[in-house]
Order: structure tokens, then C-alpha cells, then sequence
């Protein structure tokens, strides 16, 4: 059991809605039970696909950049420091309007799953 990572360590990968993921602690892989955390990096233009989870509940925290979330039939705009609660089955997706790299602390209970990802569009 790895209760403890390191950032640089951590290899990123693409998720099923495209977004650029680290996964910095999650059940699969480190050893903690229930949820998950993970880095998300949405490029300058970039956005993730509009999609849903029928059993995961997110937080997003944005600890860089600024863009709009859509969540549900509402459109946010999101900067450094916001947290936006993502409900069950709720459409969402984000896209990045800034200057700079869009990163967001994900947080996701039960712990992400592609299979769990429901894509909208």
C-alpha cells in the first residue's frame, strides 16, 4: 500500500473525455479504499467532452487558469480557487477560456472509473 505519491512520479494520461489526468491518489493503484484524486490539465482552447457518471460524485477545485464549467443547463465561469460539486448524472464538462493551463484538483467518490464515464456529445 503507497499512502504517499510524488507528483513527478506520476504519469499522465488521457481520460476518456479528454482531459489530461495524474491521478494522484486512487484505489487501483495506491491502496486508499473509497475515493479518488487526481490532477486535471485542460490545455489554453482546450475542453473536455460533455459527460456524466451514474455512480461517482466530483469536486473540482481549480487551483489554475480560468474557464467555463457547464453543469447541467447552467454555464459557470470558473478561476484559481473555485470548487464546483458535480451531482450524480449530472452533464458536465469544462472548457478552458484562459491564458494559461486549466488545472483542476478532481476529487471523485466512489474513485473514478472510465467505466462509470457516460460520454454526452
Amino acid at each position: 500500500m503507497f499512502l504517499k505519491t510524488e507528483y513527478k512520479k506520476i504519469e499522465p494520461y488521457t481520460t476518456k473525455d479528454g482531459s489530461i489526468i495524474r491521478e494522484l491518489m486512487h484505489p487501483s493503484v495506491h491502496g486508499n479504499s473509497n475515493q479518488s484524486l487526481a490532477e486535471a490539465t485542460v490545455p489554453v482552447g482546450g475542453k473536455t467532452l460533455l459527460h456524466k457518471h451514474r455512480l461517482t460524485e466530483e469536486i473540482y477545485h481549480i487551483t489554475e487558469g480560468s474557464g467555463i464549467m457547464t453543469l447541467g443547463s447552467e454555464k459557470l465561469e470558473v478561476r484559481k480557487g473555485d470548487s464546483v460539486c458535480i451531482a450524480l448524472g449530472t452533464p458536465h464538462g469544462i472548457r478552458n477560456t484562459g491564458k494559461e493551463p486549466l488545472k483542476i484538483l478532481c476529487c471523485c467518490a466512489p474513485a473514478y472509473s472510465h467505466e462509470d464515464t457516460e460520454l454526452m456529445e
